[in-house]
């Protein structure tokens, strides 16, 4: 794998991980609204302006769980190939491409586990 570069990303893995990063994001700052935590207080990300940095702060934990795994698992599975790409926009998924990655994301996003401690089972979402 070539370097992470962020903004554009210039290929195709760089680009999985900005659009997966996205989504973590996303899902995070929609689970904070659930709760009474204030979004913008953050522990780990600087505050800034229009930045809600404690979901910052908490899809650095999921990402490993949620975008690493979803990437491998649909580039293993042959999900997602070199011809999902746009090329001349910097190596962007196409439209049905990012709906393939939506939809396997938010199967992993409804994975539930039998948590042995609390001796029920529990899922990464509300």
């Amino acid at each position: 794998m070539d370097p992470r570069i962020k903004q554009p990303p210039t290929n195709e893995v760089n680009a999985l991980i900005s659009f997966g990063n996205m989504l973590c994001y996303t899902t995070c700052l929609d689970q904070l609204y659930h709760t009474q935590l204030n979004p913008m207080v953050s522990f780990l990300h600087e505050p800034g302006f229009r930045r809600f940095s404690l979901a910052l702060d908490l899809a650095e934990l999921f990402k490993p769980l949620l975008v690493d795994r979803t990437i491998f698992a649909m580039l293993n599975k042959k999900m997602i190939q070199h011809n999902d790409f746009l090329k001349e926009v910097n190596s962007l998924l196409k439209e049905g491409s990012r709906k393939t990655f939506v939809k396997a994301y938010e199967e992993r996003l409804n994975v539930t586990i039998m948590h042995k401690k609390l001796n029920k089972k529990v899922s990464f979402i509300l």
